[in-house]
């Protein structure tokens, strides 16, 4: 090739580049969060906040650990129960009792199982059921942002929480549908079934995501903030990682209704019907930002986590 028709070659090829060079990158899903406008944040009301301080860590820190209440129609006995034992500050006092790596934290009261030790409930806790686990919804849920699941025919965003659906039978119009567990969930404690726990005895997920205990507990919110304090903890000695020790437990200081704390600061989440959530989640399913070659092409429902964050001071 000639040095003329070299140098059109290059010349050509310039526009191209320059376009190519000048292109930006695809935002991640932190960047189209932060972007999100004012309108699409969604106001969380303190009373549906349950707030747990933990005595502070070795070096004097204080841990405190922010819960968002499941809203109805789901888990409505064990989020009432829950409610009436943080007015009684039932929790004052009692610990950690178990952490297992990959798996949960659970707290309530360690003795509970001893009947001369267990410490007594407050009165007026609605009885719990396990034919609660599931909700009938008679809605159009393909409104809502909808997912593939393993664990259920598909999945979806409902003003922001993860729920699992089944399609309604021919004899019904409602849907069946279950908050799902996700990292950061908080579900009950019980024993074995018919039991199906009151409430007193919670854990939150630390780990991979253990859907093969939807519909088998409880769930009944998510940690919003502080989940550090728990994630943290060492695992307990004896099985299933429970603290066999009381040296060992990790003393809970109080928990409160959001409403009943002072200094607690507004939280907001991000709105799962606005446009944002829908880049966010499609970013989240399809990394194009640069340190990403290939987009996965989906995502797992509990793989895009509902952005939560405390309210600008304005």
């Amino acid at each position: 090739m000639t040095a003329k028709l070299l140098l059109a070659a290059a010349l050509l090829a310039a526009p191209a580049l320059a376009q190519e060079a000048e292109k930006p990158a695809a935002p991640s899903p932190n960047e189209i969060v932060a972007a999100a406008p004012a309108s699409e944040w969604v106001a969380i009301a303190p009373d549906d906040l349950l707030v747990m301080d933990l005595a502070p860590d070795r070096d004097g820190k204080a841990r405190r650990v922010v819960i968002q209440f499941m809203p109805p129609p789901f888990s409505h006995p064990w989020v009432a129960n829950i409610r009436t034992l943080a007015k009684a500050h039932w929790w004052d006092g009692l610990a950690i009792g178990r952490a297992q790596d990959n798996y949960v934290v659970q707290w309530g009261d360690p003795d509970a199982e001893d009947a001369a030790k267990a410490k007594t409930l407050p009165k007026g806790l609605q009885v719990t059921s396990e034919n609660r686990y599931v909700a009938k919804i008679e809605e159009d849920v393909l409104r809502y942002s909808k997912f593939r699941d393993s664990y259920a025919q598909f999945s979806i965003m409902r003003d922001g929480w993860p729920v699992a659906v089944e399609w309604p039978s021919s004899h019904s119009m409602a849907y069946d549908a279950w908050p799902v567990h996700c990292y950061g969930s908080v579900g009950v404690g019980r024993n074995m079934p018919p039991d199906a726990g009151t409430g007193a005895e919670l854990y939150t997920v630390i780990g991979h995501a253990p859907r093969h205990l939807d519909r088998n507990i409880a769930v009944v919110g998510r940690v919003i903030e502080g989940i550090e304090h728990l994630s943290t903890l060492p695992r307990g000695t004896g099985p299933l990682g429970f603290y066999e020790t009381p040296e060992e437990r990790v003393p809970i200081a109080a928990i409160r209704l959001g409403s009943e704390v002072a200094d607690l600061p507004a939280f907001q989440y991000l709105s799962t019907d606005g446009e944002a959530f829908a880049r966010y989640a499609d970013a989240r399913a399809n990394r194009r930002d640069p340190f990403f070659i290939v987009p996965a092409g989906g995502a797992d429902v509990c793989n895009i986590p509902v952005p939560v964050r405390r309210a600008p001071i304005e």
